[in-house]
């Protein structure tokens, strides 16, 4: 007999979820309930079969009143505001018992929306309620004499069936309100989890990055003090590694961040950690050629995936070179190639040139490789640097 209630920005309720800018939606939440007042009719025509002058005037006043305060508690019967809401259920109660004055045993009709009120605010603890109700609609008229009444069992079952009724019609509003509510708090989380990936996303690019841009900077700088022509080189790769890291700064505002090693494996890191497995992860990834960043972060996406769905280990460990990465973990195993994501990341790499391989690791546990050798114009380094093994950080 209504619709669902609301709360506005500042927590204050609002019946009938009255929205300002919604005027017509506003009326057809009061008219609705209001059109089932009609079957007041019964006890408007025992005012006047009943009482005639002064009194027939009171007992439409009454009646007029009951109705206010019928709409007014209706919207707070399942809402929080309980007070406000009793107060008006007491109202109505006793204008009952002051309309059977003038409209006699014809004024119980009015029992079955105060049985609406009972629901709505008890649910399923109003059954002794409702049974009282019932019992006074049948019992009550039959004993005053001057009424003239008959036992009629009619008002007991309108109240009971309205009571069954109105229980599952406010089970639905109550989950209807709940889906809403729970709507509403998803859109907020995402809206948290898009500025908390954003900020993740700063801090994973930036901070190696960065790093990386200092000590190369520092490096030319002081190079070119001794006019050496590797300060070129090295300006060119701070150059390379900001438009890059700037690249990567906007893709990740805008959300279109394309998979790359870096990412992965900060996202690897949650992961794992998430699932209770002891990471172990490059704590540098510069010694990759970009042209394998993203491909590589396609393998530790799929790889750890598999790891954490499959493997049931409790230690994981990814460790990369300038055109290889190998992803190995000490759980149970399985069937080398088998999966959809195998296959896909199978296919990728061969488009790429490399090669997969899976199996068995050394110890225990299982291995996931990928070499992909770099063509030979890429493979040269303009500044032959000394080899070096890549740093590993515990997660």
């Amino acid at each position: 007999m209504t619709d669902r209630c609301a709360s506005d920005s500042s927590g204050s309720f609002r019946p009938w979820s009255l929205d300002r800018r919604d005027g017509a939606a506003r009326w057809r939440r009061i008219i609705f309930p209001a059109i089932w007042l009609i079957y007041l009719g019964q006890t408007a025509n025992g005012v006047s079969k009943h009482s005639s002058g002064w009194a027939e005037s009171v007992g439409y006043a009454v009646l007029v009143a009951f109705c206010v305060c019928y709409l007014l508690a209706l919207p707070f019967a399942w809402a929080g505001q309980r007070k406000r809401f009793w107060a008006l259920y007491a109202a109505t109660v006793a204008l009952v018992a002051i309309e059977t004055v003038f409209a006699h045993e014809d004024a119980f009709a009015m029992l079955t929306f105060v049985a609406v009120l009972t629901v709505g605010a008890l649910g399923a603890r109003s059954v002794g309620l409702l049974a009282l109700y019932g019992l006074i609609a049948v019992v009550v008229p039959p004993a005053v004499s001057f009424w003239h009444a008959g036992l009629d069992f009619t008002p007991l079952i309108t109240i009971t069936l309205v009571g069954l009724a109105m229980y599952g019609f406010f089970g639905l509003i109550r989950s209807n309100q709940q889906l809403a509510d729970a709507r509403a708090e998803v859109a907020r989380l995402a809206a948290e989890n898009e500025r908390t990936r954003i900020a993740r996303d700063l801090h994973d690019l930036l901070g190696h990055s960065l790093t990386t841009i200092t000590v190369k900077a520092g490096l030319a700088r002081r190079l070119a003090e001794r006019h050496d022509e590797r300060a070129i080189t090295e300006i060119a790769e701070v150059e390379e590694l900001s438009r890059r890291s700037l690249g990567d700064v906007r893709a990740a505002v805008a959300g279109h961040r394309e998979v790359t090693l870096a990412g992965e494996l900060a996202t690897a890191r949650e992961v794992l950690r998430a699932a209770g497995i002891v990471a172990e992860l490059p704590g540098s990834v510069d010694v990759v050629d970009p042209s394998r960043s993203e491909l590589f972060g396609w393998v530790v996406r799929e790889g750890v995936t598999n790891v954490v769905r499959h493997a049931r280990a409790s230690h994981c460990t990814v460790r990369v070179d300038r055109d290889w990465i190998e992803i190995t973990d000490d759980g149970r195993g399985g069937i080398a190639g088998a999966g959809n994501g195998l296959t896909g990341l199978r296919e990728r790499v061969e488009a790429a040139g490399g090669t997969v391989h899976v199996g068995a690791a050394p110890h225990r546990g299982w291995r996931l490789r990928v070499d992909a050798p770099l063509e030979p114009a890429a493979a040269s380094d303009p500044a032959p640097r000394p080899a070096r093994e890549t740093p590993t950080m515990t997660a």
